[in-house]
């Protein structure tokens, strides 16, 4: 069961699926019974109270009319699925060569040295050094090109997040 519901509060509308004894506007947060709620369909068919849901919003922006003209949610949905274009077939398309894009996007362009980004410079360090300090996984990045301003804010992130361990100063990943 599909409904379209308003929010008193905001006069947001939404799709919900199911029936919950309560239900939170997903614009301004207010809870509310299920009941309570205004519902301006209740449907099986999710297409259907997609197609209610745009048509409100349509007229509401004024453009009803041109709403009108256009083809259910399943009949555009079927459209759409038969006449996509993949990607390499628009840039073919567009005149470009997709191999050597694909060869551009794996090439690094900072350098042999400075592989990665500054997480996984940082990351590294704590893989490849064993149980370091604060200062060598900071000279070890700043070989890299990052600096020891963001080994300090990653360092504490990563150890926020129980990725890794510190202990005297050292280091470790879990």
């Amino acid at each position: 069961m599909y409904a379209v519901v308003g929010c008193s509060d905001c006069s947001h509308l939404w799709m919900i699926e199911g029936r919950s004894e309560t239900t939170q506007c997903p614009r301004c947060g207010s809870r509310k019974a299920y009941e309570k709620r205004k519902k301006f369909v209740e449907t099986d068919d999710a297409d259907h109270a997609r197609d209610v849901r745009a048509s409100m919003l349509a007229n509401r922006q004024g453009e009803g009319e041109a709403f009108a003209k256009l083809d259910s949610f399943s009949d555009l949905e079927g459209d759409v699925a038969d006449g996509v274009v993949d990607d390499e077939e628009y840039l073919e398309a567009s005149g470009l060569d997709t191999d050597e894009l694909e060869a551009a996007g794996e090439r690094d362009p900072r350098g042999s040295t400075n592989s990665g980004s500054k997480k996984e410079i940082v990351e590294r360090a704590l893989a490849e050094l064993e149980r370091p300090t604060e200062a060598e996984v900071a000279d070890y990045a700043s070989e890299r090109g990052v600096s020891a301003g963001y080994v300090e804010d990653a360092l504490e992130k990563l150890t926020r997040r129980g990725e890794v361990s510190e202990s005297r100063g050292r280091y470790r990943r879990l």
